[in-house]
């Protein structure tokens, strides 16, 4: 697809095997993408897909086999992990499905603990606008078992936006939450883009989730094969549904190239 934008994160030729020989499990196969700033990108896929080690190995959180990825004007796999800790900490933004709250601390002491561990205060104006967004004003005072899960999710996000990371990575953000407080988390991400400039690449398993994302890949076999802007929860429950049936009879998913190239042939070929 074409970038608009600059490009927050690049991923070039990246390979993940798990374990050698006859064992091996190739979780990445040379997969190429580009995520751009200040968009909102969601990665689907069966289980058992990749779509999770692509986000690890994007964070740093997983080494990878090959391949680069281009972070910031670095490859970020010759990074040793002191220098991975920096960037994470500095760099990178986390969201995660059971949310990692400190229950004996409040809201806010929260959303700025990041800041606190990197012995650095808090841009006032900055956490003003976060917690204005996310509506939280009211709420800065109580402890996470007095915040609903919708609630408590919001928290996390602006913790992961306290720092003004340069990508935000969001594992399953609504896995634990139930349909109403997953549509609250994802206009609140999506407007964290929209207002706040965020770039956010977000794993999910529903499709209704990656509607509200400006792009959706669809992974299977390690390789992406779908690549959709502006994705419809209908068309992805569906790109998904096809994928989790090939799954099921073994066939393996065909690559971009081959999808592409089945878009371009002449009708009647």
């Amino acid at each position: 697809m074409m970038m608009a934008n600059p490009v927050a994160i690049d991923a070039i030729d990246l390979v993940k095997d798990y374990g050698s020989g006859e064992n091996v499990v190739h979780a990445l196969r040379g997969v190429n993408v580009s995520f751009e700033q200040g968009r909102f990108t969601a990665i689907m896929g069966p289980s058992g897909s990749g779509k999770s080690t692509l986000m690890h190995t994007l964070a740093g959180l997983d080494s990878a086999t090959s391949g680069r990825i281009i972070f910031g004007g670095a490859d970020i796999t010759t990074l040793n992990d002191n220098q991975l800790t920096m960037l994470r900490r500095h760099e990178i933004g986390f969201i995660f499905q059971s949310f990692n709250l400190l229950p004996m601390f409040t809201a806010e002491q929260n959303i700025i603990m990041p800041l606190t561990l990197a012995g650095s205060k808090p841009d006032r104006r900055w956490f003003d606008l976060l917690v204005d967004t996310l509506g939280l004003r009211q709420r800065l005072g109580h402890r996470p078992n007095e915040l609903s899960g919708g609630q408590q999710q919001r928290v996390a996000i602006a913790r992961a936006l306290i720092s003004k990371p340069a990508v935000v990575f969001a594992d399953e953000p609504t896995g634990n939450l139930d349909s109403v407080s997953s549509a609250e988390v994802l206009s609140f991400l999506r407007k964290s883009v929209q207002e706040l400039g965020q770039t956010i690449i977000m794993v999910t398993h529903d499709a209704v989730a990656a509607s509200y994302a400006d792009r959706a890949i669809v992974f299977a076999d390690g390789r992406i094969v779908a690549d959709e802007d502006h994705p419809g929860a209908q068309t992805m429950s569906s790109l998904l549904m096809d994928e989790r049936e090939r799954a099921t009879h073994q066939v393996p998913a065909p690559t971009m190239e081959q999808l592409m190239a089945e878009k371009d042939a002449p009708c009647g070929q």
